[in-house]
């Protein structure tokens, strides 16, 4: 079988590897029919994923079809459709304890830290596998994980009906964060710096738009909240000034989400955060998001509505990683097919 691996930095080659088998009970032999190409995937192919280790087979947005399965499998079937749920936890330590194996202190993850999905087969453990219907395309499946995210932010910011959500960052993430929160029934604005993603955003629900290179976000959001702040800002920029204005432009009780890091440090005052008490979370991957997003994918709640722009054949895989570092502004969403 063919399957992506980058062997180094910069350094993407498709071999040939051998089909793996199924050698526990509990294992699903899955063909793999689309696979997203997410920022992270980036990263690794930069060598710039300080958690993954080279040589590695990406790949952990990840649709198939059940081939095969072992003896213990009670849930799924042969034919079956299925999304990955790509982590991989031990269950035991003080993280799994308080049921968040996102953060597990052995995590491993499908195409991180183990190999992913980039390839025409591969095996995983029932547990890691989530049954989509099968009538639904697999362009609208492939992008489970992405909302899974945009959900584990959501439930991190405790977003309620009637909250005013302030999300930085209108990329693909940015994105799957906005559906769910207005599944959530709250009120959304958006920032980016990019006119075509505010356009988008638009498109999918964001009540306001603001574009942060051109206006006052501080004074946009005091416009829009009445002076009194948004409830919830999700930062899914992640730089320090965002992450700053995080916490001058939310509300009094407030949460304060950030989905990811930066190597520069951040100055923030204590004063706002003990003023306001405001709650500030991190949020990483997903906790037990994958049921919720299947029924809405099953429900046809979330369609991809655009969000998907590119699609490459499984040999065209150097070009899409080239035309996705390339032409950043132009992807919203590129996925590998298959068939």
């Amino acid at each position: 079988m063919k399957a992506i691996q980058i062997k180094q930095a910069h350094k993407l080659v498709i071999q040939e590897t051998e089909r793996p088998k199924i050698l526990n009970p509990t294992d699903v032999l899955v063909k793999t029919k689309r696979v997203g190409i997410c920022g992270s995937d980036m990263h690794i192919y930069h060598g710039t994923n300080p958690l993954a280790t080279l040589p590695r087979v990406v790949g952990h947005e990840v649709a198939g079809e059940v081939m095969e399965v072992g003896k213990s499998v009670t849930d799924i079937q042969i034919g079956d459709h299925v999304v990955v749920e790509p982590i991989n936890y031990c269950g035991e330590c003080y993280a799994c304890q308080k049921k968040r194996p996102n953060v597990c202190e052995n995590l491993s993850v499908f195409g991180v830290h183990e190999d992913g999905g980039m390839r025409e087969w591969f095996v995983l453990p029932e547990k890691q596998l989530h049954v989509v219907d099968s009538t639904l395309p697999w362009e609208e499946i492939v992008l489970a994980e992405p909302y899974t995210i945009g959900a584990q932010a959501v439930w991190r910011g405790e977003v309620e009906k009637g909250d005013t959500v302030l999300i930085q960052g209108a990329g693909p993430i940015g994105i799957c964060i906005l559906k769910l929160a207005k599944l959530q029934g709250a009120t959304v604005m958006m920032t980016d710096l990019s006119e075509e993603r505010l356009g988008f955003a638009n498109e999918n629900g964001a009540d306001v738009t603001v574009h942060a290179g051109q206006e006052d976000v501080r004074h946009r959001v005091k416009e829009w909240t009445n002076g009194k702040g948004a409830n919830v800002v999700i930062d899914a920029v992640c730089l320090p000034n965002t992450f700053q204005l995080s916490f001058e432009v939310v509300s009094a009780a407030g949460r304060v989400v950030v989905l990811g890091f930066d190597e520069r440090p951040s100055a923030i005052p204590q004063l706002p955060i003990t003023k306001k008490e405001i709650t500030v979370t991190g949020s990483r991957l997903q906790t037990n998001q994958f049921p919720k997003i299947v029924q809405l994918l099953n429900e046809k709640k979330l369609c991809h509505n655009g969000l998907i722009t590119h699609q490459f054949a499984l040999d065209e895989v150097q070009e899409a990683f080239n035309f996705v570092e390339a032409h950043p502004k132009q992807v919203r969403k590129a996925i590998i097919v298959f068939d």
